[in-house]
């Protein structure tokens, strides 16, 4: 029985699967081992289904807890990507082999349990923990060459090929495998020369410290595969792993330390499927522990052939000329030979990414980094997603997810992209109410964002498919087996779970806008008891603003936003009782928390456009007025916003004005009444002439002695309005006198000619 083909690669690269690809064709093993998840073998012949589209990756989870979860991605350029389609299509036994998850997540689990009992704060990050945390830990260990254990631990360890990259004039060991591996086009005894590499420096690691546990569990469990292939009868074995492991499977020690090694371990009960996968999840920047530097790249030397370089710098120039950049043909061609000539200086077969962005960088950017940036973006990491097909194992939330995206014609992209919709029109308002249904349900796929314009018929939303939805979309499936049923049992579930008033608020109008019929019931009558027994003024504040919406932009969504009137009438009315109080004996902070619930409560009120409750609310402002402890920043701007609403006259605002500015009382509190009367008024200052004269007229009566103390304050004020608006206002007063021309009385008019105008306003009109 011959020796198996021990062919060590890194997990994404390009040379290493050329390489593959050419060992196997040559030898053509009768089996393929494969390092991988054994849990997931029963999902391997789907990767040569006309559907899958990569980057892909196996995802395992549990499905008790959805959030243990860990992936295994796949780029076409992968090596054991193409051992699988190697294998597959031409009839060979494909397998992997590893110590399966089923096992080190029982481990995991185990490591969990021992360790100190979690406090309230640690069992809140444990139910919060990131997944692609766990992904990163397992890839780490089957990262090549860069097996990452404790910091404590020697580098020789933690990265071994550094030894060997600076021994040969390399600054990092990624650089040193890209150019003598993946830009390599000749593969002979490339794995023979990688066993030797790795044997030696295996050698050399176990002198100074012992391997861990876990890597022992794993190399034990692929020597146990290795020796149940050979029981089975294949005598040609080709084993695709990473090459630190190759020297451990070389020579097969005695199976009984093995199998004690591996006897007793705990397991879990998993399930597995595919979900489509990014480029940009295979990156380092990713927190991806095998990921490389640019796939894009990659890409592109796995699919050109005879030029590269040409090839790599007219797409380049395409991507510039798309942005409305300068790149000529003459400019490709220079930097094609800049590239040729910086790899010949530095020694090399052929231009690699380094040389390629030098010459980019210098001929086709003109040394400007900006544009770079875009190429970098777009073109070394790409956008692409991937795809899997129909019969991939789903859970049924999952199908319908699906089925919606494919009905509404809203597929999932990589790239983020801004979605304006129509809520006038079915398709977009169907596509709205689901973006809000998989938010209710944490499925972040759209965040909604400010639309521009006054119409309330328009929603933008910036859309960004990220492959970790794929285990949100599984938990979720917990609440129900459609969207619809999944979203409304969750809206009725945080409903029963919240106790606080704003919360609660909040979600009355996620459920509205995401159309949720048979949960709307539930949860405004969760809000009436709440809001019945909430006595705390500003948690009503907070809790006003979503409903105002609702009732004013409700009708626009075809939604029944009448359901909320009457908590809403009632909410006025209580916060119009209570805010004189609520205001009373304020520091400074908590006047400032205090003066943005009232913005937003009179912008709520603003919003409504009811007369019972404009009045109310004016009310309630006009107690603040005369209230002796209100701190200065809430009086002035309660004065300014019954000034706008013709409450205060001129007169009586110019006399409140000069007795909070006072020389008299204290410079803080004047300070704050005017950044308060001010806030946010550069433009009404401008374009309302009353306004103007009243502070024009108060400051032109100070006297020289009185201004002086308060010019610091004027400024402090003034100070963030916007350049452009301090430099008109600086023109206004260099001007000098009022804003604005007399208002014409009645008896100004010369009433013989308007009568000449008559005539001819009646003609034009149409009127008799």
């Amino acid at each position: 029985m011959s020796d198996p083909l021990l062919l060590g690669i890194r997990h994404h690269g390009p040379g290493s699967a050329r390489s593959v690809l050419k060992a196997l064709t040559e030898q053509q093993p009768d089996l393929i081992l494969i390092e991988g998840p054994p849990d997931a073998q029963d999902l391997l012949s789907l990767a040569v289904d006309p559907g899958m589209k990569p980057p892909v990756a196996l995802l395992i989870y549990d499905p008790a807890e959805p959030r243990r979860a860990v992936y295994y991605p796949f780029a076409e350029f992968s090596p054991e990507w193409q051992a699988i389609q190697y294998g597959l299509r031409r009839q060979t036994p494909v397998r992997f082999m590893d110590l399966p998850q089923a096992i080190r997540m029982a481990l995991d689990i185990e490591a969990e349990t021992a360790a100190e009992p979690a406090g309230p704060m640690d069992e809140a990050i444990t139910e919060t923990e990131d997944i692609e945390s766990q992904h990163v830990e397992d890839e780490a260990q089957n990262e090549d060459g860069d097996n990452h254990e404790d910091s404590i631990l020697p580098d020789i360890r933690r990265d071994p090929l550094r030894w060997v990259a600076e021994t040969a004039g390399y600054g990092d060991s990624e650089r040193w495998w890209e150019h003598l591996v993946e830009q390599r086009q000749d593969s002979n005894e490339l794995f023979q020369a990688i066993q030797e590499l790795m044997s030696a420096l295996r050698v050399e690691a176990d002198a100074q410290s012992p391997s861990s546990e876990l890597e022992q569990q794993r190399e034990a469990a692929m020597r146990n595969h290795l020796r149940a292939a050979r029981k089975e009868g294949f005598e040609r074995i080709a084993v695709v792993c990473g090459a630190w492991h190759v020297p451990a499977l070389a020579e097969l020690p005695s199976a009984r330390e093995d199998t004690a090694r591996l006897k007793g371990l705990p397991k879990r009960k998993l399930a597995a499927t595919w979900v489509p996968w990014t480029y940009g999840r295979l990156t380092y920047a990713s927190g991806y522990g095998a990921g490389i530097e640019a796939p894009g790249f990659y890409q592109h030397l796995w699919e050109s052939a005879g030029e590269p370089t040409i090839h790599w710098l007219t797409r380049v120039a395409q991507l510039l000329r798309e942005r409305d950049l300068t790149a000529s043909t003459a400019s490709v061609i220079e930097a094609a030979r800049l590239a040729d000539a910086l790899a010949a200086l530095r020694e090399r077969p052929r231009p690699t990414q380094e040389e390629l962005n030098e010459a980019t960088l210098s001929v086709l950017c003109h040394g400007d980094v900006t544009p770079l940036r875009l190429i970098e973006e777009q073109l070394l990491i790409g956008e692409r997603l991937g795809e899997v097909p129909d019969s991939t194992p789903m859970l049924p939330l999952q199908q319908d997810l699906q089925r919606l995206q494919k009905r509404l014609r809203l597929p999932p992209e990589a790239g983020q992209r801004v979605l304006e919709l129509d809520l006038r029109k079915p398709n977009d308002l169907e596509r709205s109410q689901l973006l809000h249904r998989l938010n209710l349900l944490n499925i972040s796929w759209g965040q909604v964002e400010r639309a521009s314009g006054k119409g309330t018929f328009k929603e933008n939303w910036r859309l960004q498919w990220q492959p970790e939805l794929a285990v949100a979309v599984i938990e979720a499936n917990l609440w129900g087996s459609t969207i619809l049923a999944a979203a409304t049992a969750r809206a009725c579930d945080r409903a029963r779970n919240t106790d606080q008033l704003s919360p609660l608020t909040e979600l009355v109008e996620q459920t509205l806008l995401a159309e949720l019929p048979e949960a709307i019931g539930a949860v405004m009558a969760r809000l009436q008891n709440v809001a019945a027994l909430t006595s705390d003024i500003p948690h009503l504040m907070d809790s006003l603003p979503p409903l105002a919406r609702i009732l004013r932009y409700g009708n626009v969504r075809q939604t029944d936003a009448g359901l909320v009137g009457h908590v809403v009438d009632g909410l006025v009315t209580r916060i119009a009782i209570g805010l004189p109080a609520a205001c009373s004996s304020l520091d400074d902070e908590a006047a400032e928390e205090m003066f943005g619930r009232v913005r937003a409560m009179h912008d709520a009120i603003t919003v409504l456009q009811a007369p019972e409750q404009t009045e109310t609310w004016r009310g309630a402002l006009t107690k603040l007025l005369d209230q002796a402890d209100l701190h200065g920043l809430l009086a002035g701007y309660a004065c300014r916003l019954l000034f706008e609403q013709e409450v205060l006259p001129p007169p009586e605002t110019a006399r409140r004005m000069g007795l909070a500015l006072s020389l008299v009382g204290e410079p803080a509190r004047a300070a704050a009444w005017l950044e308060g009367f001010l806030h946010g008024s550069g433009q009404l200052l401008l374009h309302h002439a009353a306004l103007w004269d009243i502070l024009d007229g108060w400051v032109s009566g100070l006297s020289g002695e009185a201004f002086t103390p308060l010019l610091p304050l004027l400024r402090r004020t003034f100070a963030h309005f916007p350049a452009p608006e301090r430099r008109q206002m600086g023109e206004r007063v260099k001007r000098g006198g009022s804003t604005h021309a007399p208002v014409p009385t009645e008896t100004d008019v010369d009433v013989a000619r308007a009568d000449r105008v008559l005539p001819i306003l009646a003609q034009v009109l149409g009127l008799s």
